[in-house]
């Protein structure tokens, strides 16, 4: 049996472990082992000794444990019941073993994305989870409640037309933190380069303002702004490896101490293992951290919305016959007489204008049920058609079909 602890990356393949591991909220079972471990985050040596007592007490035979973060002042109630489930989820994958004759054959798969990251990262301050996929919502609400029976009203489901992420501005986060270039304050910016080998980040003053005291204490600032923003970056994008940082160029040994202090005050809420040098003589910052899975990439870049990257262009005063060609083709050769149309929000603003608005002439010709909803996430020349249950319609596939 074995465990896949890392996930392909680039040309290397998978890493597996025969040390198998069950993680839960508050302990991580390891079976075949006999120690207990202690998270190295919990500082208090009394309360170290209390955990690794309380453990070892509940603790069957031949099974080692390490305890996380979280468990920290929790009570042996809570400690014990989640003993027993990961005890059962081990017993369940050895049961399934012995009963097939396949291989290779998945024996366990952890819980989905969503329970695994709640189990990781929630915590008393969250005061909403909106949730806008029926399946998930149920898990998420079931989870919550066991783990949190008091918090579980905050997991609400989300039933609006308009896409979640534009409901709540992430959108906007996303396209504005990633890319190649993040701004942050004062008009400074990072310069943000993934290559093979490495993570290359480099640090510009930009438009800032200089301080009157002079060009060193412009740089400093300049770069404890960037440890602030970079910390934050890191953890977003999921970058590992290697890390380069060129900050801007300090002269004096006590402030490039104090930046190096500030990346390591703010990298300790990083849950990644990692490890940070000081600046080299070149300015250079090193850091390493451990890497899982792929670095996060979001394009933020968009085909031109007029063109589609194309050079060529329909005129645009004709983009609104184009969008009624296609209604009339879903309600009298498709059939589908209820559906949302998504557009860019300026061509929503277009089509809802007017006492007779463009959305009111076509309900009256087609008598159809039709919503305009205006997202953030398309170009200006870009639509998509949504069916009465949110489900997108594939044009050409609907056309297909009815062929």
């Amino acid at each position: 049996m074995v465990q896949v602890v890392k996930e392909p990356i680039s040309t290397k393949g998978p890493r597996l472990t025969c040390e198998l591991s069950f993680a839960g909220r508050y302990i991580v079972l390891i079976p075949f082992g006999d120690k207990v471990n202690v998270s190295s985050k919990i500082k208090r040596s009394e309360e170290r000794s209390r955990l690794k007592q309380l453990i070892q007490s509940i603790k069957p035979k031949n099974f080692g444990v390490i305890v996380r973060t979280v468990a920290e002042g929790k009570r042996a109630a809570e400690l014990d019941q989640e003993m027993k489930i990961l005890l059962k989820r081990w017993e369940d994958a050895i049961t399934k073993v012995q009963k097939t004759q396949q291989r290779p054959q998945l024996v366990f798969e952890e819980e989905s994305r969503a329970v695994a990251l709640l189990r990781d990262l929630f915590n008393p301050t969250y005061d909403a989870i909106c949730i806008n996929d029926e399946t998930i919502y149920n898990q998420v609400k079931d989870y919550v409640g066991l783990i949190a029976p008091e918090k579980q009203d905050i997991v609400k489901r989300y039933t609006g037309t308009v896409p979640i992420f534009d409901n709540y501005g992430v959108t906007k986060q996303l396209k504005s933190g990633f890319g190649k270039t993040v701004n942050y304050k004062h008009g400074a910016y990072l310069i943000i380069e993934h290559t093979e080998a490495m993570h290359v980040v480099d640090v510009n003053s930009g438009t800032r303002v200089k301080k009157e005291n002079g060009q060193e204490a412009n740089a400093l600032e300049t770069n404890l702004g960037a440890a602030d923003e970079l910390a934050r970056q890191l953890r977003l994008r999921d970058m590992g490896g290697i890390i380069v940082v060129d900050f801007v160029d300090m002269n004096l040994a006590e402030d490039r101490q104090l930046l190096y202090e500030r990346m390591c005050k703010n990298m300790q809420k990083d849950r990644a293992r990692h490890n940070i040098l000081p600046l080299s003589k070149f300015g250079l910052m090193q850091i390493t951290r451990q890497r899982v899975r792929p670095a996060m990439d979001v394009n933020v870049e968009e085909d031109c919305p007029t063109c589609f990257g194309t050079g060529k262009i329909k005129s645009s005063i004709l983009f609104t016959d184009q969008l009624e060609s296609k209604i009339d083709r879903l309600v009298n050769k498709i059939g589908i007489r209820k559906f949302y149309l998504h557009v860019h929000p300026y061509v929503a603003a277009y089509i809802n204008q007017g006492m007779v608005s463009l959305k009111l002439r076509w309900q009256m010709k087609y008598g159809l049920g039709v919503r305009v909803i205006p997202s953030q996430k398309l170009g200006f020349l870009q639509y998509e058609f949504y069916d009465s249950k949110h489900q997108f319609i594939d044009m050409k596939e609907e056309i297909e079909t009815k062929k």
